[in-house]
Order: C-alpha cells, then sequence, then structure tokens
C-alpha cells in the first residue's frame, strides 16, 4: 500500500473516493488528507494501476475511523477491502478501528468482524450504521 500524498488527485483516485462520498466532496476530503496530519490515505495497485483506496482519520495514538474505503467494481470480493483495514490497523498500532455506513457496505464489515449499531435513519430516507472493531 502507498500513501498519497501528492496535491494533484489522481483519476482513479477521485473515481474510488466518489464511491464512498458525493461528488461534490471529493476535493473537499482529498484536501484533507494532504493537509491534516491526522488523515492518511493510501492506495493499492495491481499490474501498475490503483485500483483501491483506504482513508482513515486518527484520533489518538490507538484509535482511528476509516472516513473512506473503496475498490474498483471489478475487483471486489478478492479481499481487498480487509487487507487494507488489516494494513492500517498494523501500520498506526491501532486497537480499534471504526466505519460509519448505509447499508449497502454494512455487510462487509460485519463479516470482517466489525460490531454492528443501527444508528436509525441519520439523514431523511437514509438508515446508518456504526461498525466498531476490536483489534486483537
Amino acid at each position: 500500500m502507498r500513501e498519497m500524498n501528492s496535491i494533484n488527485i489522481d483519476s482513479t483516485i477521485k473515481r474510488l473516493l466518489s464511491y464512498a462520498t458525493s461528488e461534490l466532496k471529493v476535493d473537499e476530503e482529498y484536501r484533507k488528507y494532504i493537509s491534516l496530519p491526522n488523515r492518511k490515505l493510501y492506495s493499492t495497485e495491481a499490474n501498475g494501476r490503483i485500483i483501491s483506496c483506504i482513508g482513515i482519520e486518527i484520533y489518538n495514538s490507538k484509535n482511528s475511523v476509516i472516513k473512506h474505503i473503496a475498490v474498483l467494481p471489478k475487483e471486489r470480493g478478492n479481499g481487498i477491502g480487509s487487507s487494507m483495514i488489516k494494513f492500517v490497523c498494523r501500520e498506526h498500532n491501532l486497537r480499534s478501528i471504526s466505519a460509519e455506513t448505509d447499508k449497502d457496505a454494512v455487510l462487509f464489515y460485519a463479516n470482517f468482524g466489525f460490531h454492528i449499531t443501527n444508528l436509525g435513519e441519520k439523514y431523511p430516507g437514509t438508515e446508518r450504521f456504526l461498525c466498531k472493531f476490536d483489534v486483537k
């Protein structure tokens, strides 16, 4: 995995981030990864091209939140998302990691072993879930 720290956003990273946030917020979110020391964005490559990314916000020395995680659609189901979570946990020696997500991604987190809490309809018409994992 490679940390993204270039001022210029790669078009594939831009597309991946758009899967995890609104397209209108992609540039703003990317700027946060470049400018804030507690935000880290990593990418995974295969055959010389970027296929996934994970962005975290580190709250203290042992706890972090997944802000964005995305894998190109044709690469999904191959364990890439799980590998990225394991990487950031090792890289930052985390004790716990969490994420807030929607119905579409909650099964991914549950399958990894995250404890799922239904937050209800946090936004009109959108059910949200808090996913928390204690690293062993």
